[in-house]
Order: C-alpha cells, then sequence, then structure tokens
C-alpha cells in the first residue's frame, strides 16, 4: 500500500459524511474529544499513584490523616463538585 494522496483522503473524508451525516459528526468529534481528556487524565493519576510510595505502617488512630475529612473529586467533564465523604461510625458498645 502506497501513501495517500489529496484526492483520496478527500474521497474518504466525503465517504465518511456520507455515512454518518454532517450533523452527527460534530457530536461524534467531542465526544471523541471528551473520552481522550478523561483518558489523558486517569493515566497521569495512575502515573502519580506509582510515583507515591505507600506507608510502610498502617496510620495509627487519631493522626491527623484520619482525622481530617476524605473527599471525593469529580470525574473531569463532570457538572458536580467534590464532596466529602462520610465515614461510618461504630456507635454499638462491646
Amino acid at each position: 500500500m502506497g501513501r495517500l494522496g489529496p484526492t483520496e483522503i478527500i474521497l474518504i473524508l466525503v465517504v465518511i459524511i456520507l455515512l454518518f451525516g454532517a450533523k452527527k459528526l460534530p457530536d461524534m468529534a467531542r465526544s471523541l474529544g471528551k473520552s481522550a481528556r478523561i483518558l489523558k487524565s486517569e493515566a497521569k493519576a495512575m502515573k502519580s499513584d506509582d510515583q507515591q510510595s505507600a506507608p510502610a505502617d498502617p496510620p495509627h488512630p487519631g493522626t491527623p490523616e484520619q482525622t481530617a475529612p476524605r473527599t471525593i473529586q469529580a470525574a473531569p467533564g463532570d457538572v458536580t463538585s467534590a464532596r466529602p465523604v462520610t465515614e461510618p461510625t461504630d456507635t454499638t458498645k462491646r
């Protein structure tokens, strides 16, 4: 297979427009871009998680890490913001 010339590229674009329609193409491109952004942010998060070292000992009760409220971060492109997580408390006496 040789290189694609300008004529072949134009022919491919015309066939794509005929198959999907001019109205659907911007929506498809938008959703493809959103998917690419989500994939990129998830890959970046995984890479940063790998670079952070895990603590050798589990945190002790009462340390500042456990007393601060944890938050759930919204996904990229999500319209909701981060919200605090309510931790379950054990109120039963043993």
